[in-house]
């Protein structure tokens, strides 16, 4: 269950067993939604926001920052997503401690 961020107390994240389209997860204090990130010919062109089946969603500040990370960091959740799904390299978390607006 490689973590890829903390940002503001969010967890963002990718489940070990996870299946295309790239996507990550957003966990705070038991609460959970993902984004979708739609990628085509190699250029990310949209992300989608979604809850997680069987968990409560994030609430309104906590899904604002997970908006404002998955953003901001869009292609390189995609790189972090090729290096650890398809290269099966180990992924360095990262804690952010500013806003990254």
């Amino acid at each position: 269950m490689p973590k890829l961020y903390e940002y503001f107390g969010l967890i963002v994240m990718f489940y070990a067993n996870e299946h295309e389209p790239v996507h990550v997860h957003g966990k705070c204090q038991g609460r959970e939604s993902k984004a979708e990130i739609i990628v085509l010919d190699g250029i990310v062109t949209g992300i989608r926001y979604s809850g997680v089946a069987g968990r409560a969603p994030l609430e309104f500040r906590e899904m604002q920052y997970f908006q404002e990370l998955v953003s901001t960091r869009a292609d390189d959740i995609v790189r972090k997503w090729i290096d650890f799904f398809v290269l099966h390299k180990s992924i360095r978390p990262e804690r952010i401690t500013g806003r990254l607006k």
